[in-house]
């Protein structure tokens, strides 16, 4: 095993070269050939995915950079499915950029290297092994975020999100550096590897790694978003231009997955019993804010941020599944649970905030229920997909978000906690409302704006194939299950295997 092997930071080196180099094109090319930058960061996250591909491929695990980065096939999956999030996004986000100006004019092309810059932070925190390269990736992401949302000077909604995402999230930063600072006292490494082993060793003071453990969940949980941390996610979600929006809410939660697993699971699994119980605490109050909240919401972006937030919950609820008195019988099934949630989650609302962004024109944010009236008279096939994809995120059968929520419930029954299943199945079923409320105004309300949709060919196409992923992946979704339970098998075998060598 090379400490100093290069080849699995491929990626990384490829997409910081090439972000520089699109940031210094973009510089002395005219507003009217930006496309150029547009598709020189679509190709830029192209090589990526080829290089992460052959990774993935391989199916090996390396380690790296004195065991700082790890590259194996967990890694390369949420780094695959971060790649196609963020393409997607900037598919999704080229016209409306275009029309208020955020790429053109002044403002140039920082849109998009601000972008890639998030999305390279969001690599280094996939594949940390360290409690060093975990947070310096999770700075570069959301240094990067902080800017976007901000990035409309002019707007007073956006900056005022941008104050309050910067200002909370500078106090997250505190808490996650905080409880990392203890952990590290406490056992003497930043090594997730070399903390495992010295917690199992039972030299190690329990209080002052319970107390690390609070605060690292603690910034976790602001990274999700979940209840009692989420004070954020409605006001920045709202105040964000809608691609910036997508950009916080889609690919950053399977970074944030990758952090949560590789510093819960990989480095602090003997003190489940106690992690466990806090995720617990925060699912249950996420699922039952989040869908409860989101009913009284007029303004789409805010209904979909308390969304988000009742949906992490569910996602917490398979990482919480995972040791059931001591042992790990339920540990492949309940990760692989909660990834598959994640990636799910991701595919379908960048589908949903497309649609959003698709009925933006200039002068007019589409961001309220009432945008939707009558949608289906005005585009039938549009206003199917966006049906697709509520109903897929309300978890009705056979669309994906029925087999996620399923896969997850099925988790929580193995722990033998049925109080838990059951709530968390209660407060979906009131949760459907606000959705099915969306598809009824598409298609039984009459169209307040009669003007024509106008999209470009491509955000056309990539839209069709998202809502129609909703369904194909709830019809047949094996081939996506078993690449996450493959991912998850392989990366905790070659994770124990090298803690108890």
């Amino acid at each position: 095993m090379n400490n100093m092997n290069l080849i699995p930071v491929y990626p990384e080196i490829f997409l910081l070269i090439a972000t520089s180099v699109i940031l210094l094109i973009d510089m002395f090319l005219p507003e009217a050939k930006r496309v150029i930058t547009y598709l020189l960061s679509l190709l830029a996250l192209a090589v990526c995915a080829a290089l992460t591909f052959g990774d993935l491929n391989s199916g090996a695990t390396v380690y790296t950079f004195n065991n700082m980065f790890v590259s194996d096939p967990l890694s390369a999956l949420l780094k695959l499915f971060t790649y196609l999030g963020v393409g997607v996004t900037l598919v999704y986000s080229r016209q409306y950029n275009s029309v208020r100006g955020i790429t053109g004019g002044q403002l140039g092309g920082e849109f998009y290297a601000l972008a890639l810059f998030a999305t390279l932070g969001q690599m280094v925190m996939i594949s940390g092994n360290s409690f060093l390269s975990i947070y310096l990736g999770l700075e570069l992401m959301s240094l990067s975020l902080y800017a976007l949302v901000a990035l409309r000077r002019d707007n007073v909604a956006a900056t005022e999100a941008g104050m309050k995402y910067f200002i909370l999230g500078a106090l997250a930063s505190g808490f996650l550096l905080y409880g990392i600072s203890m952990l590290y006292g406490a056992t003497g490494s930043l090594e997730l590897n070399e903390v495992f082993r010295a917690i199992v060793s039972g030299t190690v003071d329990r209080t002052v790694l319970v107390f690390g453990i609070v605060f690292v969940v603690a910034g976790l949980a602001f990274k999700l978003g979940t209840v009692p941390f989420h004070m954020w996610v409605p006001d920045v979600y709202q105040g964000s231009p809608t691609p910036v929006t997508l950009l916080l809410g889609a690919a950053p939660k399977l970074a944030t997955f990758a952090i949560t697993f590789r510093l819960l699971v990989e480095g602090l699994l003997p003190l489940a019993v106690d992690w466990q119980q806090m995720l617990m605490v925060m699912a249950v109050l996420s699922i039952m804010l989040g869908n409860v909240t989101a009913i009284a919401q007029s303004n789409l972006k805010r209904m979909l941020a308390y969304s988000t937030i009742s949906h992490m919950g569910f996602m917490l609820l398979g990482l919480l599944s995972g040791v059931v008195d001591g042992n790990l019988f339920s540990a492949v099934n309940a990760y692989s649970a909660a990834l598959f949630y994640g990636v799910t989650y991701v595919l379908t609302t960048l589908g949903t905030f497309g649609v959003i962004i698709l009925l933006s024109r200039a002068g007019f944010e589409a961001d309220t229920i009432d945008d939707f009236k009558g949608l289906n008279q005005r585009s039938p096939w549009f206003a199917a997909v966006m049906m697709i994809l509520m109903f897929s995120l309300a978890g009705l059968p056979p669309l994906v978000g029925f087999y996620a929520k399923l896969s997850v419930l099925q988790a929580v029954l193995g722990t033998g906690q049925i109080w838990l299943a059951v709530l968390a199945v209660v407060f979906s079923l009131i949760g459907a409302f606000y959705y099915i409320r969306v598809v009824k105004v598409m298609y039984f309300d009459e169209p307040v704006d009669t003007s024509k949709i106008v999209a470009a060919p491509d955000v056309r196409v990539v839209l069709s194939i998202n809502g129609l992923a909703a369904l194909v992946l709830g019809l047949w979704p094996g081939h996506l299950m078993d690449a996450c339970t493959n991912a998850i098998v392989t990366t905790l075998a070659t994770f124990l295997s090298k803690v108890v060598a």
